[in-house]
């Protein structure tokens, strides 16, 4: 089939659409400069041009797909309430296009999600009222397109979603490491961060499109919960850096805008999302992947 693909040339995008298009499936990627529509072309998929600030081209590109997979979104990490205020715009537009499709729109959220007392499923869907759950907000506003005959579903990543190249969360903990000359925690660094390769991602996607039901949110967790006291000892390794511990109180000060994030306890299953899609991790895990080196060969 046909399928739009926003933030066809970024990080998990990409990866997305090469898995689309080596399964066999034609891709339409959304592009928004010269410079990603080379990237876009580069893999083999057409070019559609626009941008997340013109709800109004994404729509177009809904129009000429079977199908869409919306991996983008404006990563303003200081700033989430604009970045949600795009998100739901562009959701909206989308929306409106699919309605009465029948479509597959797999829409992209995140896994900083918490359930007292267990981990959180895929049947959790989170409180979108909380002041910081914009990504959960996103997935009611898809998923709520379900009543109007599009098959909506949602795949949730978590904070790594991580491999050679990778210009997330994980590369943001190395750099400033480097620059205050330790690689540190917070509190006691029991704190769990789940990760996945960009890889294991991108077949998840495919087949949430293959074999996803409407309503269903898929969780893409190779590593279920890596204390985050490992992670930081992995990038003190790589780097020949001390490694210490911040306390929380003091985490904003070391980590800036990170810190509240490293201080995360995400514990998820993706039990469910085994079961449904016959889906397994198989890259390397995160600390396997750090082990490899390539996060550390520049300064990047």
């Amino acid at each position: 089939m046909r399928v739009f693909v926003t933030g066809a040339s970024g990080w998990v995008g990409s990866a997305v659409t090469a898995e689309l298009i080596a399964a066999g499936h034609e891709v339409l990627g959304l592009a928004r400069s010269d410079a990603s529509a080379a990237k876009v072309a580069a893999l083999g998929a057409r070019v559609h041009r626009g941008s997340l600030d013109a709800p109004d081209t994404l729509a177009a590109g809904v129009r000429e797909a079977d199908a869409v997979i919306h991996t983008a979104y404006v990563h303003d990490f200081p700033n989430f309430a604009s970045s949600a205020e795009t998100e739901e715009a562009n959701l909206a537009a989308m929306g409106d296009a699919l309605k009465g499709s029948g479509k597959p729109f797999i829409v992209t959220s995140g896994l900083a999600l918490h359930v007292p007392g267990r981990a959180v499923t895929e049947e959790d869907a989170g409180d979108p009222s909380g002041s910081h759950a914009f990504r959960v907000r996103g997935e009611h506003q898809a998923l709520a397109l379900v009543e109007d005959g599009v098959r909506a579903m949602v795949v949730r990543l978590p904070p790594s979603t991580h491999g050679e190249g990778d210009y997330g969360f994980v590369p943001i903990v190395i750099r400033l490491a480097r620059e205050k000359g330790v690689s540190a925690y917070v509190g006691d660094g029991e704190n769990r961060w789940p990760a996945v390769h960009r890889l294991d991602a991108a077949r998840l996607y495919r087949l949430a499109l293959e074999k996803g039901e409407p309503g269903q949110r898929f969780h893409a967790v190779g590593d279920a919960g890596i204390p985050t006291r490992e992670i930081a000892a992995a990038i003190g390794r790589g780097l020949d850096l001390p490694v210490v511990s911040v306390p929380p109180e003091r985490a904003g000060e070391h980590f800036g805008w990170m810190g509240g994030f490293l201080g995360f306890d995400i514990d998820v299953s993706a039990d469910l999302t085994r079961q449904r899609l016959g889906w397994k991790a198989e890259q390397p895990g995160l600390i396997a992947d750090l082990e490899e080196g390539h996060y550390f060969r520049s300064e990047g």
